[in-house]
């Protein structure tokens, strides 16, 4: 079996420790219990070297033996294929999980991601913009929460799909953006009570407390 290294950043501010998106990685590798190595990437000096695993300057990327791949969705599409903790056996599941996999990052993302960063920048919620962005974030979640309220997970057993939509709800929870999604809520709060999900942020959280202490900070 060839060697799994996980790479992110070797040092990241305090505000977003604990969302950074290797976590999704290490929280898939956790689960499926993949023996893998954490390297670091320069935060300061995104350069060529860089830029040839992760070509927009991002984190995390994974290597599989001589394979590179950046982008999490990918990441934890091919981390599927080598563990059935990750992914329904048979087709009509393992079909289930891959859509949600791309409604997570296509349809719910699309609409988090601006709100998110308008909170986490303080930006006015008075704005005509604002209410676009909160509008279009309810929408998506109002068609969401029929879905979470009548299943435990996305696929019938916990996969990929739901490493991925907990982790893009888990950010707008963060902002109280979930107040009125119930089963999202709950959702959430099933999926990050896994000990994978413990396991992945603890060490996150610790990857980065580590690089203070190298900073001097």
């Amino acid at each position: 079996m060839a060697d799994l290294t996980l790479t992110t950043f070797n040092w990241v501010p305090e505000p977003p420790r604990g969302l950074v998106r290797d976590l999704r990685v290490r929280w898939a590798l956790e689960e499926a219990a993949l023996p893998y190595r954490v390297a670091s990437t320069p935060f300061d000096d995104r350069g060529p070297a860089h830029l040839a695993h992760q070509p927009f300057g991002q984190v995390p990327w994974l290597t599989d033996g001589d394979i590179s791949i950046f982008e999490t969705g990918a990441i934890l599409l091919h981390l599927g294929e080598r563990s059935n903790k990750l992914m329904p056996t048979n087709p009509r599941g393992r079909t289930e999980a891959t859509k949600w996999v791309f409604a997570a990052l296509n349809s719910v993302e699309m609409a988090s991601l601006p709100w998110t960063m308008s909170k986490f920048m303080g930006h006015p919620t008075d704005t005509a913009a604002w209410k676009f962005v909160d509008d279009f974030l309810k929408l998506r979640l109002g068609r969401l929460e029929p879905v979470l309220g009548s299943r435990e997970w996305l696929a019938g057993s916990f996969s990929v799909a739901d490493i991925l939509m907990a982790d893009v709800l888990r950010v707008v929870d963060r902002f109280g953006g979930l107040a009125d999604s119930p089963a999202c809520r709950a959702y959430v709060a099933r999926a990050t009570a896994r000990p994978a999900f413990a396991k992945a942020h603890a060490d996150q959280i610790a990857h980065f407390a580590a690089a203070d202490k190298a900073r001097g900070a």
